[in-house]
Order: C-alpha cells, then sequence, then structure tokens
C-alpha cells in the first residue's frame, strides 16, 4: 500500500478515542453505515482472533500481553488499511506508539463525556472491563480523570452529553464534510472536448 502519510484526508481511517462506556462502538456503526466504510472494533477482533472476551484475555495472559496485541493490530490497521471507522479500546490510546501511528496517519475523533453522565453507565459496563473491576468508585474517577488527559491529544473533539449514537454520528459526519472540503477539496473534473 501507497505510504499512508500520503493518504488523501478523505480516505483516512477515522479513530474513534474515549473511555470505556462513551459509546465509541454504537457510534462507530452508525458513522460507518452513514459513510459506506467497513466498522472495526478492535477489543472485538481481538477477540475473535484468540476465541476468547476480553475479560478471559486478562485472566489467562495478562494486561501487558493484551496491550502488547492491541498495539501491534492497531499499528498495523493504521499503516495498511484506509477508509474504515476504528473504535479503539478504552486503554489503547495511552500507549505512546499507538498514539504515534493513529495521529500521523488517521484522523483522531476524541468523544467527550462528563464523569457524571458516565457514573450512570458503570452499571452497564462493569462486568465486562477488567480494569473497572475490584476498584472503588474514587479510583475508577481517578483513572477516568488521568485518561481524560491522554484523550487530548486528538484532531477533534465531540462532546456526546446530549447526543444518542446516531445524532452523534451526524454531528461527526458533518464536522467530517466540512474539514474535508475545507483542506482536501474534491478534484474537479475537466470537461471532455
Amino acid at each position: 500500500m501507497s505510504n499512508p502519510l500520503n493518504v488523501p484526508l478523505r480516505e483516512k481511517n477515522i479513530m474513534l478515542i474515549g473511555f470505556m462506556g462513551v459509546g465509541k462502538t454504537s457510534i462507530g456503526h452508525h458513522l460507518a453505515s452513514k459513510l459506506y466504510r467497513d466498522f472495526v472494533d478492535v477489543d472485538q477482533e481481538i477477540e475473535k482472533q484468540h476465541a476468547m472476551p476480553i475479560t478471559e484475555i486478562f485472566k489467562a495472559m495478562g494486561e501487558q500481553q493484551f496491550r502488547a496485541m492491541e498495539k501491534d493490530y492497531i499499528v498495523d490497521l493504521c499503516h495498511n488499511t484506509r477508509l474504515k471507522i476504528v473504535s479503539l479500546g478504552g486503554g489503547a490510546f495511552l500507549q505512546e506508539e499507538i498514539r504515534q501511528a493513529c495521529l500521523s496517519t488517521s484522523i483522531v475523533l476524541f468523544l467527550e463525556l462528563g464523569w457524571e453522565s458516565w457514573k450512570k453507565r458503570l452499571h452497564l459496563i462493569v462486568d465486562s472491563r477488567p480494569v473497572l473491576q475490584h476498584k472503588s468508585m474514587e479510583e475508577i474517577e481517578q483513572l477516568f480523570q488521568f485518561r481524560q488527559q491522554i484523550y487530548e491529544l486528538n484532531h477533534s473533539s465531540v462532546n456526546t452529553e446530549q447526543l444518542n449514537a446516531e445524532e452523534a454520528a451526524c454531528y461527526i459526519i458533518e464536522t467530517l464534510k466540512f474539514g474535508w472540503d475545507m483542506y482536501d477539496p474534491p478534484r474537479a473534473t475537466l470537461p471532455l472536448e
């Protein structure tokens, strides 16, 4: 494939980052459908490769091994694909190599949700998120606040506080199209003589 740094803006992968449970997968599915792109959920792909859920991968291989698999998968995706909508696991972007690969080859969108709103979703996700298990609410909030600083390294952010998944996807598409038209206008075709 051609150098991923030279890929036209309109063809770059769109990477969705944000804390676990903010809606990256739901919003990503809507985005992919509306933009006619393939959707990739990194955690689901790793689960498929190893035929076990992330919670089991953490238990059987440990977080360090999971993070190495996550890094290899995402860096390869950044350098060898285009036109994908990709949902990154909540902790993926903490890895320097993943951040560099995503920021240099793709469009990185941070899906923001405030702590108070996120807290209301905790009961829906706690059992499937190994890094949340056996933590107090104070420890979870510290993790949440720490990761927000990392997510600030992005190309654009979307506050999803008042939006459902489809509304967020529509808002993102409007923003993307504005950016594409401004920075990468469609090529004018010359009339045939």
